[in-house]
């Protein structure tokens, strides 16, 4: 059916489906696990069935490891660590990277539809944003593989040895990227488990990993639910933990890891604030506002879900935000015009639900623009809630969804102490027309990630991560490069 928006005057327009094709993608009824090279039956001899959050249609079926799966995956790691990868030069080991990148941006078109069929996102953002991204990291940590000398000068450094990967289903190929680039360059194996809801990127990964030619073990790809996970962080012979996910999560995986030689990077939730201040570019503002929260439908750690406007412009800043909303199309992940696809599961779709009816119940003034959502699959209009409490549920904890929290301030120190008062600490965006106002609140506010007059921007030279309980280390840059080495 053609999205419908009607404009004030009267005029009515239908956008035409504009269906990305799907016939160009190769994906498997089964999956097994990519271990050692090969593709290898689970011996707990169970499938899950990973589906498409827009319909419910299942997509596959994919191999459930279990810990003795786990535990072949992580010999045949250290079996590559300690026979071929850590004895290969490494203007070798780059080449083998760059390969990954070059083949990855080859196949890039049918990467962003499985993102899109598995994860629910919208095909425009994986096809400008996650794939790309997710190449350009391979790119950039190849040009770092022979420069470790340089990029850690005056240091001795060496390989961790084996990686243990745990990713979200916010963003799965980038999340894998992000893990597995780095790892390599620095000459350590890997055993990642992508998410139990999004696992289809990771697994053609394994398929992109395999045709280049990565000597077997190098890389092993393992699915299934967080008892597979626990059995990785748990290995005796796991040396590294890089985990993204929930705070809940992360907490358990630190508990375990205490008193092991392990070395862990925990990026975990977030609340992050996004400030407006009465000197901002209004307009541009706005944009930013809806590219910070119902980016990825919300499902972003760093979505800027706590908005904070200046009393001055409050009024005009939430008028222009709600007919900025009203012309957001909610549907078809695989529509062009589609500005915010399918929530990732049932299971978040209720939370999503939960934490509406806290925001009713708890007395917020709430706006939902007028849409109509498709029939089948997990959808949520875009959501405002206005006079909420500094102490309010919707304030303090991570949704993951497209509901925003708008609060008004009156002056700076005002709104550092709000921004900062959440257990939170993973980013944070600033808008004001004065360079001076930036500097003053990018010193004071307790976040690992601040942007100036945009939003949710990301390069693969810049380093993420966050502070308090959004997690500690960072990924990406040259300090994700250093989380997977040894240095004296």
């Amino acid at each position: 059916m053609a999205a419908k928006k009607t404009i004030n005057q009267g005029v009515e327009w239908n956008y035409s489906p504009a269906l990305e094709s799907t016939s160009h993608v190769k994906l498997k009824s089964k999956y097994d696990l990519y271990i050692d090279g090969k593709w290898v039956k689970p011996q707990s001899k169970k499938y899950f069935k990973t589906i498409n959050p827009a319909n419910e249609e299942v997509l596959a079926e994919v191999a459930h490891a279990n810990e003795k799966d786990v535990d072949l995956a992580v010999k045949a790691a250290r079996k590559a660590y300690r026979n071929v990868w850590s004895k290969m030069a490494p203007s070798e080991r780059a080449k083998y990277i760059y390969r990954i990148a070059r083949l990855m941006q080859e196949r890039a078109r049918e990467f962003a539809v499985i993102e899109s069929l598995d994860a629910g996102k919208v095909i425009r953002e994986s096809r400008d944003v996650d794939v790309p991204l997710a190449c350009n990291h391979f790119f950039y940590y190849a040009g770092w593989a022979d420069k470790l000398q340089y990029a850690f000068p005056n240091r001795k450094v060496e390989a961790l040895g084996v990686a243990g990967q745990i990713i979200p289903w916010n963003f799965p190929l980038l999340m894998a990227a992000w893990k597995i680039a780095p790892a390599l360059a620095a000459g350590n194996t890997v055993v990642l488990k992508p998410a139990e809801t999004t696992p289809l990127t990771a697994l053609k990964l394994a398929e992109i990993i395999h045709d280049a030619g990565l000597p077997s073990g190098v890389v092993n790809i393992v699915t299934g639910y967080g008892d597979t996970g626990a059995s990785i962080v748990n290995h005796p012979n796991v040396d590294k933990i890089a985990f993204t996910g929930s705070t809940g999560v992360g907490k358990i995986i630190q508990r375990a890891i205490a008193g092991t030689h392990k070395k862990s990077t925990l990026e975990l939730g977030g609340k992050s604030a996004n400030i407006i201040m009465d000197d901002a570019p209004i307009d541009q503002a706005v944009e930013g506002i809806v590219n910070g929260i119902f980016f990825n439908q919300g499902h972003v750690c760093c979505a800027g879900s706590r908005l904070f406007v200046q009393e001055g412009v409050a009024e005009k800043v939430i008028e222009k935000l709600k007919h900025r909303m009203d012309s957001l199309i909610v549907g078809d992940p695989l529509d062009k015009n589609t500005d915010i696809g399918a929530i990732n599961s049932k299971d978040q779709l209720d939370i999503i639900n939960g934490y509406v009816k806290i925001g009713n119940a708890e007395g917020a003034e709430m706006y939902q623009p007028k849409c109509k959502l498709p029939k089948s699959g997990f959808y949520c209009p875009p959501t405002l809630f206005m006079d909420v409490a500094q102490s309010s549920r919707l304030v303090q904890e991570e949704i993951f969804g497209p509901v925003l929290t708008i609060q008004t301030f009156r002056t700076v120190d005002e709104v550092l102490q709000k921004a900062n008062n959440t257990p939170f600490g993973l980013a944070a965006g600033i808008w004001t027309d004065k360079g001076s106002r930036i500097f003053n609140l990018t010193t004071k506010l307790r976040a690992g990630v601040i942007w100036a007059n945009t939003y949710n921007k990301f390069d693969p030279t810049s380093p993420f991560g966050g502070y308090k309980e959004s997690g500690f280390g960072r990924e990406g840059g040259l300090q994700g490069l250093g989380a997977y080495l040894k240095m004296n």
